[in-house]
C-alpha cells in the first residue's frame, strides 16, 4: 500500500501528538457535561477511537453515517443520512467528529439537521480541514490539521475502501485513482 502514497503529510506521531491536544482541548469545554461525541462513519472510526481514548471527562459515544461520495473522487453534492443515530440527540451536548471537511455540503446538512433535533450544544471536530475546496460554509470548533487540495488517504480516509488502515496521513499517487 505505501508504494501508492506520493508523500506523507502527518507521521504517526505528529497525529497521536495532535489527537492528544485536541482531546485535552474538549475535556476542559466539556468539563461536567458528559458530551455525546458521533462518529460519522465510516472514515472518522480511527480518530474518534483515538480521540475518545485522550478525552478524561465522562463521554457517550454514537455513530451515524451520510454519504455524498459513493465510490467516486468528488463528492455528488447529494447528501442522505444512510445510518441514523441509536438514540435522541436533543438536550444534549453533540460533538461530530468528522475525518476530512472538504467542500462542506455533508457537514453543513448534518450540523442543520441535528440543530432542528434540539441538541443542547453541537460542536465541530474534524481532523482533517482541506479548505480550498469549501463550496458551503462550514464552522469547526476543533480542528486536527489543514491539508492541502490532494487525495489523501490513511489514519481512516479511504479511496474506494483501501489505505484506511495506514497509521499515517499521506497524498495516494494520481494514477492510482485516475486523477
Amino acid at each position: 500500500m505505501t508504494q501508492c502514497i506520493e508523500k506523507v503529510l502527518f507521521s504517526e506521531e505528529e497525529i497521536a501528538e495532535k489527537v492528544k491536544e485536541i482531546g485535552a482541548q474538549i475535556s476542559k469545554d466539556y468539563a461536567g457535561k458528559n458530551p455525546l461525541i458521533i462518529s460519522v462513519l465510516r472514515g472518522s472510526f480511527v480518530f474518534m477511537a483515538d480521540l475518545v481514548r485522550a478525552i478524561t471527562v465522562p463521554c457517550e459515544v454514537d455513530f451515524l453515517s451520510v454519504s455524498s461520495y459513493g465510490s467516486g473522487t468528488v463528492s455528488s453534492g447529494e447528501v442522505k443520512i444512510v445510518k441514523d443515530f441509536e438514540n435522541s440527540v436533543a438536550d444534549r451536548h453533540v460533538i461530530v467528529v468528522e475525518d476530512i471537511l472538504d467542500s462542506g455540503r455533508t457537514l453543513s446538512y448534518l450540523m442543520n439537521t441535528l440543530r432542528t433535533r434540539g441538541v443542547a450544544s453541537l460542536s465541530l471536530c474534524t481532523f482533517l480541514d482541506k479548505p480550498d475546496r469549501r463550496v458551503v460554509p462550514v464552522e469547526v470548533d476543533y480542528c486536527g490539521f489543514q491539508v492541502p487540495d490532494e487525495f489523501i488517504v490513511g489514519y481512516g480516509l479511504d479511496y474506494d475502501q483501501r489505505f484506511r488502515n495506514l497509521p499515517f496521513v499521506g497524498i495516494l499517487k494520481p494514477e492510482v485513482y485516475g486523477g
